[in-house]
């Protein structure tokens, strides 16, 4: 085909890849206007996922932190429209919204079909119940800012209710049971136990509520943080035990009920709000494009290139897609750095694209791991792969470890918005912090 012809890059998904490639591709060649650039996405603002259990704590207000698609689109030469993707066409080259729905089920955005010489899907993962009882119906979930924002609300009237009730409290009502050791589970349990002592202070002024308010975190794997080094996986649970929440590892959840979680032990974990954060897939059309290979976790296989594997045209990237090594051992994990390296390189393969050359190869770069415990602690190993250059692994933990854990985020609003609006928003945060609550109490 000719250059004029590859001149329509779709995106889908807004996630932190999904945007970052729509802004610096708008910057270069929507600027220039070699291509038009458009992100399609089901919702009308971005918050960085990994910050999604400081919202559901209600530690970060997500309306403080969110970032507005039409907004960084008309700054950023690229267009955005409104939808959740549910389908895709490969012999027309067309993509399938779904209609958009108000609160009351009015639909005000009708069902649209976008053409798309390059399509590039980084529609991010959800969890994976897989097909537990009572998941569905008991648990929370924090794959979205609505669902983070919804349990933020229920954490609060669920107190609000304990504040005021006569009768005495039931067992496990104020209880927290997060299925799930990985990153997010673990740094949920410390963001929860700070949110919960602060509720204190604010509204249990003089009550005894304090014994009542557990926290367990409950793994089938026999250590937290399964996909770490051991090392980590061993602070981390001594850190969370030491402030008092409770860690079960080697227990296998085979049922949710609305009072807790059943293992396949037998052991009830008695808890009236539960999270479920226990796996992750992809979404589900993904397994229904016509022609193309996904795995049982609904990732679509790519090359090295990220293109799919039975067609050119399409790529995918960030937790939607199961990239191989270079040695083809396992798959690029899905973890933030990935998509933000993948995004990074995609920018330089829709250039090339354009230019009718050949693509690069993306080749994993682990730079290690980070697990911010709320106020209390951060902990890590830093260089991943890069460390069989050093011996031993580089562990960091306290000030350094939150320095670097916090610049991770300030990476992603660099790539965003450069570096003057950060470093301004930056030094307004810190001027007005003592002046804002500790905790979103509405």
């Amino acid at each position: 085909m000719s250059i004029q012809q590859k001149n329509k890059i779709v995106i889908v998904g807004g996630g932190a890849g999904g945007l970052e490639l729509a802004t610096r591709l708008g910057d270069t060649l929507g600027r220039r206007a070699r291509a038009e650039i458009t992100l399609v996405d089901a919702n009308l603002t971005h918050t960085w996922k990994p910050l999604l259990h400081e919202v559901a704590a209600g530690t970060l207000n997500s309306r403080e932190d969110e970032l507005s698609y039409l907004a960084q689109a008309r700054a950023h030469h690229f267009e955005f429209r409104l939808g959740r993707v549910v389908g895709v066409n490969r012999t027309a080259r067309t993509i399938h919204t779904e209609p958009t729905r108000d609160q009351t089920g009015a639909v005000f955005v009708p069902a649209r079909s976008f053409p798309y010489d390059t399509l590039i899907l980084a529609v991010g993962s959800i969890a994976n119940d897989f097909g537990i009882p009572g998941v569905h119906e008991h648990c929370h979930f924090l794959d979205r800012r609505a669902q983070a924002d919804n349990f933020q609300q229920h954490l609060l009237r669920m107190h609000y209710a304990a504040d005021t009730q006569e009768s005495p409290l039931r067992p496990g009502q104020l209880g927290i049971a997060i299925a799930g050791g990985g990153a997010t589970g673990v740094e949920l349990a410390a963001e929860l136990y700070h949110c919960t002592r602060e509720l204190i202070q604010y509204l249990f002024a003089g009550l005894k509520f304090e014994k009542h308010m557990r926290i367990t975190v409950v793994d089938g794997a026999d250590r937290v943080l399964p996909g770490l080094p051991a090392r980590l996986g061993e602070q981390v649970a001594e850190e969370l035990r030491h402030l008092g929440i409770t860690v079960l590892t080697g227990e296998r959840i085979i049922e949710a009920r609305a009072d807790g979680f059943v293992t396949a032990g037998g052991k009830v974990i008695a808890a009236e709000t539960l999270v479920w954060a226990a796996g992750i897939k992809a979404a589900d059309f993904l397994t229904r494009i016509e022609g193309l290979e996904c795995n049982r976790t609904n990732q679509l296989l790519v090359l090295p290139t990220l293109q799919t594997t039975r067609d050119r045209d399409i790529f995918a990237f960030g937790d939607c897609a199961a990239c191989p090594m270079p040695d083809g051992s396992a798959m690029v994990p899905p973890r933030a750095q990935a998509a933000h390296q993948q995004a990074a390189m995609l920018v330089k393969s829709m250039h090339r694209r354009l230019e009718q050359r050949s693509l690069p190869r993306y080749r994993y770069v682990d730079y290690g791991s980070l697990i911010n415990l709320s106020r209390y602690s951060t902990v890590g190993s830093l260089m991943g792969n890069l460390a069989r250059y050093w011996s031993p692994r580089l562990f960091v933990e306290g000030v350094f470890a939150r320095l670097v854990y916090l610049s991770l985020y300030k990476m992603h609003l660099l790539a965003l918005h450069g570096f003057v609006p950060v470093a301004l928003t930056t030094l307004a945060n810190l001027l007005t912090r003592r002046a804002r609550p500790r905790l979103k109490l509405h």
